[in-house]
């Protein structure tokens, strides 16, 4: 499984330690993960993610396979730890912990987002069900629930009735380096003269405008910069000017720290998807909005 074709590839690689003897007796054995760098004259040589490079006798090598890339820093962060964070982009949130869920209502925006228990993972309380029920039906009058598919509390409300709350596709929470996404939309911006553009922000939220052409909202919360109410006015399609926006809209995360962009977009707009996978972004999770039919109560 290896070879000069795993050359630039992550491996794994067991060697033995000749001059060394390992608990049976015989020589010891050692494993080198990283990078491999060259695979010629005999030997091997592998980058591991600190450190020097380690060069390896090909007469040496035990055992040896390829191994998937190491997920970005952002990959790993849990769905959970990003849906949190993108709190951050209704300034006027109010919010309420259940246990492992969190109760989500705005008195200003109609937004999903915004008005919708976040169940994902265990709530651990007793009861969960019965007060998010409780909880919307004091403000919104229609209790709704966002999950990750498939998931336990996909099966838990829709074995209350729940169903989908709409005919929209899930929805995909889309992360990329805020350094990689604006050296893309840098190429991309329109040359030709547009309106000024204006800022208006409050704390760590900004709404980002052109003129009455487009605007955009970003917020920034713990090294991450997120966007979202992306628009553009019907006459001043296909301009540019959504990504010129964006320009400005990761510029201004990027002078706050942001080294995270996120965004969330439905998984049936092909062509915002298009647009946000040349500008680096992919898909960190997806999850999906349920809703309580009110016909059965």
């Amino acid at each position: 499984m290896l070879g000069p074709h795993v050359v630039g590839q992550r491996v794994v690689v067991r060697r033995v330690l000749r001059s060394e003897t390992g608990p049976s007796g015989g020589p010891a054995l050692t494993d080198v993960l990283g990078t491999c760098l060259s695979w010629a004259d005999g030997t091997c040589v592998v980058q591991p993610e600190t450190g020097p490079s380690v060069t390896i006798a090909i007469a040496d090598i035990v055992s040896g396979k390829p191994v998937p890339p190491r997920p970005s820093v952002r990959q790993r962060v849990t769905p959970l730890d990003a849906q949190r964070r993108a709190l951050a982009l209704f300034p006027d949130l109010a919010t309420e912990p259940l246990g492992g869920w969190t109760l989500r209502h705005s008195p200003t925006s109609t937004a999903r987002r915004a008005n919708s228990v976040l169940a994902v993972g265990p709530s651990g309380v007793d009861g969960d069900y019965e007060r998010v029920v409780e909880f919307y039906a004091s403000r919104t009058g229609r209790p709704i629930a966002a999950v990750l598919p498939d998931s336990a509390e996909d099966a838990l409300f829709r074995g209350h009735g729940w169903g989908l709350e709409s005919n929209d596709a899930d929805t995909l929470f889309q992360v990329a380096s805020v350094a990689q996404a604006s050296r893309v939309v840098s190429r991309l911006a329109p040359l030709a003269p547009q309106p000024p553009m204006s800022y208006d922000e409050d704390g760590d939220l900004v709404t980002v405008r052109l003129g009455d052409r487009a605007s955009g909202i970003a917020a920034y919360a713990e090294d991450w910069v997120g966007f979202r109410g992306i628009e553009v006015s019907p006459e001043h399609r296909r301009q540019g000017l959504g990504v010129a926006v964006m320009a400005a809209l990761l510029e201004w995360g990027a002078e706050r720290g942001a080294t995270t962009a996120y965004l969330q977009v439905l998984g049936d707009n092909v062509p915002a998807l298009a647009l946000y996978e040349r500008l680096g972004f992919v898909t960190h999770h997806a999850y999906r909005y349920l809703a309580l039919d009110q016909r059965s109560g």
